[in-house]
Order: C-alpha cells, then structure tokens, then sequence
C-alpha cells in the first residue's frame, strides 16, 4: 500500500530538533517506509539528521509517502502530529 499526503507544518518554530524529534519517533512506530519528498529527492522521516536538512518552516508545506503494511496506520499517526503541532502549545 502507498499513500501520498502532504502536510502543512502549522507550529510557530517550525520542523525544529524538538519537533523533527518526535516525527522520527512516530515514524520509527512503523514499519512501513515513511520519505518526505524534497525538491532533489527524498528523505528517511526515520533520520533526524536528514529531516534537519530540511530547514522546514512554519507554513511550509511537507509531501509525505507512507509504503508499506501499515502506512495507514502510520499516515493517521503523524497526521494527528502534524495536527496537533508537533505538541507545542503557540
């Protein structure tokens, strides 16, 4: 199974260490293979060091590819991270 889903980062400090630290730690969930797509390829959302590399912020817009067994279940979990703002409260 393959899902496409893009996301919108909606917490003020962006896809910071704190923030990048806790999608690695959804992801890693999982085992499904979860990339978000960048303009020169992709990334593990299971690196910190690659997601860091991003330099993602607030508004930017994210293309996540869920593959796998479970990439449903993964899908919703970091929707509801992404939803939630990565748990900041601003």
């Amino acid at each position: 199974m393959q899902i496409t889903h893009t996301f919108k980062i909606l917490n003020k400090l962006g896809l910071n260490m704190r923030a990048a630290t806790e999608l690695v730690k959804t992801s890693s969930k999982f085992k499904c293979r979860i990339l978000v797509k960048r303009q020169e390829g992709f990334v593990d959302a299971k690196s910190l060091l690659n997601l860091m590399t991003l330099a993602a912020g607030y508004g930017q817009e994210l293309n996540l590819i869920f593959e796998g067994e479970d990439a449903q279940k993964a899908w919703v979990e970091i929707q509801n991270l992404f939803s939630s703002k990565f748990g900041e409260k601003e």
